[in-house]
């Protein structure tokens, strides 16, 4: 299975069971952990762990 099929899958289950709330929280969980890996592989990882 595809990482995009799995995308195109949760879309289709967010439009039926109306679960659009669902998305701001799983946005911000994938936005932490961007910010997450990239602070563990960058010269920026000081800084960013200080937000913290």
């Amino acid at each position: 299975m595809s990482k995009i099929s799995i995308v195109k899958e949760f879309w289709v289950f967010l439009k039926i069971r109306k679960k659009f709330w669902l998305m701001p929280i799983i946005l911000i969980l994938l936005l932490f952990g961007i910010l997450l890996i990239f602070a563990e592989t960058s010269a920026i990882a000081p800084f960013i762990y200080t937000l913290f």
